[in-house]
């Protein structure tokens, strides 16, 4: 063997090295919190279905960068309490596999109030609670269900079966383990009435009027919020229609199916121009090209629970 062979045989012996190296050196530390973010999904929701996540991209961007980062699944559609005590029993899970004291939680839509509910029976166990476009105090579009399908009514039973029957399907393809899927308990618990029920109970970091923040640390855990305000945002998408159609309901700021307001818990962190499921990414990342990246949101969410320790 020549010297020069052997001289540029080690050198593509370097090179492969340093390539295996790449990633774990371009690896940062930009989302990595103190304890694990758990991920919680909302209404007609789930963790994956036939390969795609709900929440498109982002557990991906969060671990890059460090974030420890697990995605629960509840029930698509049942009460918050339910799909809280759901999550609180995954979470119970998550401690014990980690070793963590307590866990960052971030729910988007029915999610926001289920992530609340862990925090308000078991604060020692959640850092922080971020809500993405929650229904913190309850959703015009429910209230709207809820007039043309009464309780009783033949509305009412045409309607739950549906919505039962979409929801066994979602459980089905995310092998969501035969979780209990009651619509109509869904139904009530997103009205307006029911969330200020909940609320009575579990109120912290709600505002206690108006669109204003509400407190941002309470029991020792902290609260943060961000929503959008628009519905269409990409003419490729074809669920903009129903949302631009859903969003004439509300008479204010709303993102389709969660108006501005309502969406207000702890520190309020921006306001953007997405649609309800633009916010966590949906429709395989189809969104508003020149409005702020989900992904870039939740990734700067996981650096401002670094900066606070959490």
């Amino acid at each position: 063997m020549t010297a020069f062979l052997r001289r540029a045989l080690r050198g593509l012996a370097l090179a492969t090295a340093c390539l295996a190296l790449w990633p774990a050196a371009q690896a940062g530390t930009y989302t990595q919190t103190r304890y694990p973010i758990v991920l919680v999904h909302g209404l007609f929701g789930f963790d994956s279905v036939l390969g795609v996540d709900y929440f498109y991209g982002i557990p991906q961007a969060l671990r890059q960068d460090g974030a420890q980062v697990y995605v629960a699944q509840v029930s698509a559609a049942n009460s918050t309490e339910v799909r809280g005590e759901q999550l609180l029993a995954q979470v119970k899970t998550i401690l014990a596999l980690t070793g963590a004291a307590k866990v960052n939680l971030i729910g988007h839509s029915h999610g926001g109030p289920t992530t609340r509910y862990v925090a308000g029976v078991a604060p020692e166990l959640v850092a922080s609670v971020t809500s993405v476009a929650g229904v913190n105090r309850g959703s015009r579009v429910a209230d709207v269900i809820r007039g043309v399908a009464p309780t009783g009514s033949v509305t009412e039973k045409i309607a739950a079966g549906a919505a039962k029957a979409l929801a066994d399907l979602i459980n089905f393809t995310s092998g969501g383990k035969n979780l209990p899927q009651v619509p109509i308990a869904a139904l009530d618990s997103l009205t307006t009435a029911g969330a200020t029920r909940f609320n009575q109970r579990f109120g912290d970091g709600v505002p206690s009027s108006g669109c204003g923040d509400g407190a941002e640390l309470v029991n020792g855990v902290r609260y943060y919020s961000w929503t959008g305000n628009k519905t269409i945002t990409n003419l490729l998408d074809p669920s903009d229609l129903s949302l631009a159609l859903t969003g004439l309901v509300f008479g204010e700021a709303n993102d389709g199916l969660v108006s501005v307001c309502s969406s207000r818990l702890g520190k309020t962190v921006g306001t953007y121009g997405q649609n309800h499921l633009d916010e966590v990414n949906q429709m395989l990342g189809l969104r508003d090209w020149f409005a702020a990246d989900p992904v870039t949101l939740f990734r700067d969410q996981a650096h401002r629970l670094q900066a606070q320790g959490l």
